[in-house]
């Protein structure tokens, strides 16, 4: 079992900010960690995902460029820098975790475990 418990959500004005999951219940580095977000209405799209054995990582193209994610192992937890945000970015961001997954991985129902979520939005 792992559990994922996510931070860093808010309501900012475009610019940057910083998103974050912590991990536990497992070895962390057996896992691909990934971010989607569900804006009211939508479904649940893929952001990015990271493996964390290698830090291989895979990006949606609606926010390459301007997200990163990236994973402190020690710390067993995983970021999502995002900048340049867009009214757009507003959704739910959830963090989710898988053992086969790859990096490249988008489809919510192939990750194993998810966290509560984070509330982001963007003012415009």
């Amino acid at each position: 079992q792992v559990q994922l418990v996510e931070s860093g959500g808010g309501l900012v004005p475009g610019g940057s900010l910083r998103l974050s999951c912590a991990a536990s219940g497992r070895t962390f580095s057996d896992y691909t960690m990934g971010w989607f977000r569900q804006a009211p209405g939508k479904e649940r799209e893929f952001v990015a995902a990271i493996r964390a054995s290698g830090g291989n990582s895979g990006y949606a193209d609606s926010v390459k460029g301007r997200f990163t994610i990236s994973i402190d192992n020690a710390r067993n937890t995983v970021y999502l820098q995002m900048s340049s945000l867009k009214p757009e970015d507003t959704a739910v961001y959830y963090c989710a975790a898988d053992p086969l997954a790859s990096e490249r991985q988008n489809l919510a129902s192939r990750y194993r475990y998810w966290g509560q979520g984070t509330q982001v939005t963007v003012s415009s």
